[in-house]
């Protein structure tokens, strides 16, 4: 957004540097701090760009160059081998934001949109080419031809996008620049049926960015698996399985002056533990509450006060909640009070890293946040954190969709890092601007990741990858 407007959100940003089948037993203290210190770089160069004002794509776009760089990183310089011995890089960006007029606008990192380019050889930064073909359009915000070289593909892979890259004027680099002993290493072991005693060839990475006018954007880049097929394509070029960005809006009904019971619900955002203060608890959602807790005992008390209500048909789930029976007038104390609708917009974006034909499979990304905009008010999942749990958590969606092969393959572990906002998100205490959500979830060894929380203390960096603190 422009600079003009005020600033509303606190910026706030999440890395991941790959997941899979990592153990503290395989990972030496001289190794996790090698990624705990290029993790915790990266992570302060994002945060002090995004608190100078930088757009949420650019700064995702910044941490992910730099690890493109970090040959650590199955991504840029430090991506595996296929089976013949070739590089392929994946890379893709993808834009949302919470911002009312968002259609709209002219600036970049407003409205949804998304690239993702495949197949890269000797871009020394994919990254940044996804971000140029998300940008150029070949159009203007008003839909005249604007002449920046770009067209309106979501996707573009090979030998046509490096070309677009040179006549874009990005950097490309020599095969030396790619090629790494540990890659080879690797792709020669895995070559002769030798298991790695810890391998990050699942090491995906990806960052997700809120910026200070509510704009999310997610950056993910790979070199994909080692020794895939040459012309495999995985799930952090494709839409809605290694990444996804979306916001929507969100029908509430709000009391008025004179009125006392609320009958809609406010969307609410919320932290692993708490729900944003906006929302608003209905006589529905409190009789279903009580039935999920005291069981069927009480079902003909709860008929008798859910028909006490005249309440609406749940028109997002299709189901019908009891009206008061029709021959039956209410009481003076029941009749309901005036209400208004109001609106409320949510918003989210996720990166997935890890087993990249399993995201593929379950359409990781999108499921979990279709699980959220979709789940009938006052239902699981309500925030985003559950909903990713529910993808890539233990026993989640991913881990299922292995079946017996779990543990057994690579198949099925993964991790996904997000942010979720709403417009009624609470506010930070001390600077008043609104707060995202950090989340996260794997269902492996481990998932390296980097973010900074807030607590009564102040904020803190932090850096992990396993559920407890490696020291």
């Amino acid at each position: 957004m422009s600079a003009t407007l005020p600033p509303t959100f606190k910026p706030t940003l999440i890395l991941h540097g790959g997941a899979g089948d990592i153990h503290r037993s395989t990972l030496p203290p001289p190794l996790y701090d090698q990624f705990h210190a290029s993790l915790l770089a990266y992570l302060r160069s994002t945060y002090t760009l995004l608190k100078n004002g930088a757009t949420a794509l650019d700064a995702a776009v910044h941490a992910v160059s730099l690890m493109e760089d970090d040959e650590l990183f199955n991504c840029g310089r430090g991506s595996v081998f296929t089976s013949a011995g070739t590089i392929e890089m994946e890379a893709s960006v993808m834009v949302t934001s919470i911002q009312e007029g968002w259609e709209n606008s002219s600036e970049p990192g407003t409205i949804k949109r998304g690239a993702g380019v495949i197949n890269v050889r000797s871009v020394r930064h994919p990254i940044q080419l996804a971000r140029e073909a998300l940008l150029r359009t070949g159009y203007d915000s008003n839909g005249e031809p604007n002449g920046d070289g770009g067209n309106m593909h979501s996707q573009l892979s090979g030998l046509e996008v490096e070309k677009l890259a040179d006549e874009w004027g990005l950097e490309f680099a020599p095969d030396e620049w790619f090629w790494t002993q540990k890659r080879w290493d690797e792709h020669m072991r895995g070559l002769k049926g030798i298991k790695e005693d810890i391998t990050m060839s699942q090491g995906t990475v990806g960052c997700v960015c809120l910026d200070q006018w509510g704009n999310l954007a997610v950056a993910t880049s790979t070199g994909g698996l080692t020794n895939k097929k040459p012309g495999r394509v995985g799930d952090t070029p494709t839409f809605g399985a290694g990444f996804w960005a979306e916001a929507w809006d969100v029908k509430v009904t709000a009391e008025s002056e004179t009125g006392t019971m609320v009958y809609g619900t406010s969307s609410s955002t919320a932290t692993h533990a708490e729900s944003d203060q906006s929302a608003h608890l209905t006589t529905w959602d409190f009789t279903r509450y009580l039935k999920s807790c005291l069981g069927d005992c009480l079902t003909s008390y709860l008929r008798y006060l859910s028909s006490s209500r005249d309440v609406p048909a749940d028109q997002d789930s299709g189901s019908h909640r009891p009206r008061s029976p029709e021959k039956q007038p209410l009481l003076s104390h029941q009749q309901p009070r005036y209400t208004k609708p109001l609106t409320t917009r949510r918003a989210v974006a996720l990166s997935g890293t890890g087993n990249g034909d399993s995201f593929l499979r379950v359409a990781a990304a999108r499921t979990a946040s279709s699980m959220l905009r979709f789940s009938p008010a006052g239902s699981f999942p309500s925030t985003l954190a559950e909903a990713v749990t529910a993808i890539a958590g233990q026993g989640g969606e991913l881990q299922r969709s292995a079946g017996r092969r779990w543990e057994k393959t690579s198949e099925g572990q993964g991790g996904i890092i997000g942010i979720e906002i709403s417009s009624h998100s609470p506010e930070n205490p001390g600077d008043k601007l609104k707060r995202g959500n950090v989340v996260f979830d794997f269902n492996c060894g481990g998932m390296f990741r980097a973010w900074i929380e807030e607590d009564a203390d102040g904020e803190k960096e932090r850096v992990m990858v396993f559920r407890e603190e490696y020291y």
